[in-house]
C-alpha cells in the first residue's frame, strides 16, 4: 500500500506522528493577545483593591491613636501629630469634642487611579470617653 493510499488523498503524505490539526497554529496567538491584557488588568485591579484595604486600616489605626492621645488629655495638636503619623500620607485629620465624647476623624484619598475618576475616599471615626470625666458624678 503506498502512502497516498493510506492517507486517502491523492497529494496528501502520511507520516507516522503528524497530528490531523493542519492550519490552527494561529489560534495561540489570538487567544494569547485577548487573555494577557485581561490579566494584566486583572492584576492590577487586584493590587489597587490591596492597597486601598491597606490605606483603609491605616485610617481605623490613625482615628484610635488620635482619640486616645485627647482621651488621656494631651494636648490636640499631640493628638493630632499622633494620627497623621498613623494615617496614610495627606490625610486630613478633625478632632471635636461632643460632651464626654472625643471624636477623631481621620480621611485620605485612597492610592492608585484617582485621575481616572475611580478613586475612593477613605474614612474612619474613632469616639473615645475623655478621661477627665471617668468617675466624675459617682
Amino acid at each position: 500500500m503506498s502512502s497516498s493510499e493510506r492517507s486517502g488523498g491523492a497529494g496528501r503524505r502520511w507520516r507516522p506522528g503528524a497530528r490531523g490539526r493542519l492550519g490552527d497554529g494561529g489560534f495561540v496567538t489570538a487567544e494569547a493577545a485577548v487573555v494577557l491584557p485581561t490579566m494584566v488588568l486583572f492584576t492590577m485591579a487586584l493590587v489597587w483593591v490591596l492597597l486601598a484595604a491597606s490605606a483603609q486600616i491605616q485610617c481605623v489605626d490613625a482615628a484610635r491613636a488620635g482619640a486616645r492621645a485627647v482621651a488621656r488629655q494631651d494636648p490636640e495638636d499631640a493628638a493630632v501629630t499622633a494620627a497623621r503619623q498613623a494615617a496614610p500620607r495627606e490625610a486630613s485629620v478633625s478632632v471635636r469634642r461632643d460632651g464626654d465624647l472625643v471624636r477623631v476623624e481621620v480621611a485620605a484619598d485612597s492610592p492608585g487611579p484617582g485621575a481616572l475618576g475611580i478613586g475612593l475616599r477613605l474614612r474612619s471615626e474613632a469616639v473615645a470617653l475623655a478621661e477627665e470625666t471617668v468617675g466624675v458624678g459617682e
